[in-house]
């Protein structure tokens, strides 16, 4: 318990309108807390007719315990993910829907006047991020080519001299 204690608890994530990168994070959140079983399978009671342990009757009786942190007067937490799944996913159509409003976005992205290169990449990146999340195939080098292709002329040498050092189609995002 001390040595839990000296680490920084995680947040809980929050559904931000794009439910496959929420579950994900959500996911890595439960399992962190040891509560994915409960979303994954219903909690498992002692078979009918069967005297269950103490030691098997004390897990059931964790189980259940960790399952009563509930919300949406849903019976389990695997009912609660499930209805979280069916109003935040959305269907086929939303999903392309929004797959391509992020692939104009992207293809209109262009660095500000005023803004950091690292700011700029961050930017390119969580758009690409969130296609990629929507189910778009997009290889480093496409990304790559964006950001050397959209940012401002100030940085035309260094465009240039990246263009001529490396082979873009190896290069990984994060050594450009």
């Amino acid at each position: 318990m001390a040595f839990e204690s000296s680490f920084v608890q995680p947040a809980i994530p929050r559904i931000d309108g794009h439910y496959d990168h929420w579950s994900m994070l959500m996911e890595n959140f439960l399992r962190f807390k040891e509560y994915w079983n409960l979303v994954e399978t219903r909690i498992i009671a002692a078979a009918e007719g069967v005297d269950p342990s103490k030691a098997q009757h004390k897990q059931i009786d964790e189980q259940k315990f960790k399952d009563k942190c509930k919300i949406l007067k849903k019976d389990t937490a695997k009912d609660i993910w499930d209805s979280l799944k069916q109003k935040y996913q959305g269907t086929a159509r939303v999903k392309r829907a929004q797959l391509q409003a992020l692939r104009k976005e992207f293809e209109t992205l262009h660095m500000k006047a005023a803004e950091s290169v690292n700011d700029y990449f961050g930017r390119t990146l969580i758009i690409a991020n969130k296609m990629r999340i929507h189910g778009e195939c997009m290889k480093d080098v496409v990304i790559i080519e964006k950001i050397l292709q959209s940012m401002t002329p100030k940085y035309d040498y260094v465009v240039c001299s990246i263009e001529e050092s490396n082979d873009l189609d190896i290069l990984f995002i994060d050594e450009l």
